[in-house]
C-alpha cells in the first residue's frame, strides 16, 4: 500500500489516495483485455506492448483517438457508467479498422470533478469490454481529478488506440471504380455523435427515462466483422459513419471522380432517428448529415464479392453503388 498522501492537496479537492483505490478496483477489468503482446505495466509511467511482426513485409502502425462527446451527459442522467467506455473504444478502433489495421492496444483518459473509485472502475469496466470486443489490450490510462473545472459528479472520457497492418494489405480507395458496391453494416443506434442535438430536442426528464436508455446503447464495434470479411474478399475501402453522417464520411472512402449513389429506400432507418427528426423538426438532409441513420460502417467491394459479404455478416445489406461523380447522391 502506498504511503503517499497530501492533506493540503485533499483540502484543495484532489484526493490522490482515491486514485490508488480506483486503480486497484479496475485491475480485474484490465486483466480481461490482456493479449500476448501486452506487458504488465499498469501503475507505471507508460504502457508497453511487444510487437509481433512475423510475416509482415512493411508493418504500418495506425493510430486513432476520440471521445464520446456529450453522450456522457446521458450516462449521468441514467446513472449508468458501465457502457460509455465501450463507446470510447469503438470510436477509435472503428476508425483504424477502416485502414485494415488490427487493433493492438488502447489507453483511456478520464477527467472527473471528483474521483469516486467505484464509479471510475465502472467506467473502466466498459472500456475493458470494448477492448475485449475489438481484441485490443488495455495497457494504460490516466484519471485526472479537476475540482472547480467540472462539477463533482461529472466526467469526460477519451481514448487512444494503435493498430497494425502490412502496407500491402492496407485498404486502398484508389482501387474503387464505378460499378463497385457499397455494403452497409448496421449501427446499434445513434452511436456517439449528434448528442448535442439530441439534448436540444428532448428534455432531461425524457433522457433520464427509457428514451435515454435507448440512446445510451453503446456503439457497435466492427473490428471482428471487417477482419473476418477481409480474409474472404478484397475490401477496397471502408467508411465509419460518425459525425457528419453520410455526406461527410462516405466520400472519405472514395477517390476523386467517384460518388456514392444511394436510394433512400435502401437505408434501413431505426425508429430512434424518426423520433429525433420529429421531436426537433429536423430536415431529412440534416439528419443524414449528422447521424449514421442506422448505418455504422460502409464497406466498398467489387460486385462479385457481395454475396460472400452478405453471407458472412448476416445483418449486412447493399446500400448503394459507386458511380462517376463526386460526393454522395441520395435519391
Amino acid at each position: 500500500m502506498s504511503k503517499s498522501y497530501s492533506a493540503s492537496y485533499a483540502a484543495a479537492g484532489v484526493d490522490i489516495t482515491a486514485g490508488y483505490q480506483a486503480v486497484e478496483l479496475m485491475k480485474k477489468h484490465i486483466a480481461r483485455t490482456k493479449t500476448s503482446g501486452a506487458i504488465d505495466t499498469i501503475g507505471g509511467f507508460g504502457g508497453s506492448f511487444l510487437l509481433d511482426l512475423a510475416g509482415m513485409k512493411e508493418p504500418v502502425l495506425v493510430s486513432g483517438t476520440d471521445g464520446c462527446g456529450t453522450k456522457v451527459k446521458l450516462a449521468y442522467l441514467q446513472d449508468k457508467h458501465d457502457t460509455i467506455g465501450i463507446d470510447a473504444v469503438a470510436m477509435c478502433v472503428n476508425d483504424i479498422i477502416c485502414c485494415g489495421a488490427k487493433p493492438l492496444f488502447f489507453l483511456d483518459y478520464i477527467a472527473c470533478g471528483k474521483n469516486v473509485p467505484e464509479k471510475i472502475a465502472e467506467i473502466v469496466s466498459g472500456v475493458a469490454e470494448g477492448c475485449v470486443q475489438s481484441g485490443a489490450a488495455l495497457i494504460g490510462g490516466e484519471t485526472a481529478e479537476h475540482p472547480g473545472l467540472m462539477p463533482e459528479d461529472e466526467y469526460d472520457l477519451a481514448g487512444f488506440a494503435v493498430g497494425i497492418v502490412d502496407k500491402e494489405k492496407m485498404f486502398d480507395k484508389s482501387t474503387v471504380k464505378a460499378g463497385d458496391v457499397i455494403v452497409a453494416i448496421p449501427s446499434s443506434g445513434v452511436h456517439s455523435n449528434g448528442f448535442s442535438l439530441v439534448r436540444k430536442v428532448f428534455t432531461e426528464e425524457q433522457l433520464a427515462g427509457p428514451l435515454g436508455a435507448e440512446l445510451l446503447v453503446p456503439t457497435r464495434i466492427y473490428v471482428k466483422d471487417i477482419l473476418a470479411l477481409n480474409e474472404q474478399i478484397k475490401i477496397k475501402a471502408c467508411a465509419h459513419i460518425t459525425g457528419g453522417g453520410f455526406y461527410e464520411n462516405i466520400p472519405r472512402a472514395l477517390p476523386d471522380g467517384i460518388c456514392a449513389s444511394i436510394e433512400k429506400k435502401n437505408v434501413r432507418i431505426p425508429e430512434i432517428f424518426h423520433k429525433i427528426a420529429e421531436a426537433g423538426n429536423v430536415p431529412e438532409r440534416d439528419m443524414f448529415n449528422t447521424y449514421n441513420m442506422g448505418v455504422g460502417m460502409c464497406v466498398v467491394m467489387d460486385s462479385a464479392d457481395v454475396d460472400t459479404a452478405l453471407k458472412l455478416i448476416p445483418d449486412a445489406y447493399v446500400l448503394g453503388v459507386c458511380e462517376e461523380g463526386e460526393g454522395v447522391k441520395l435519391w
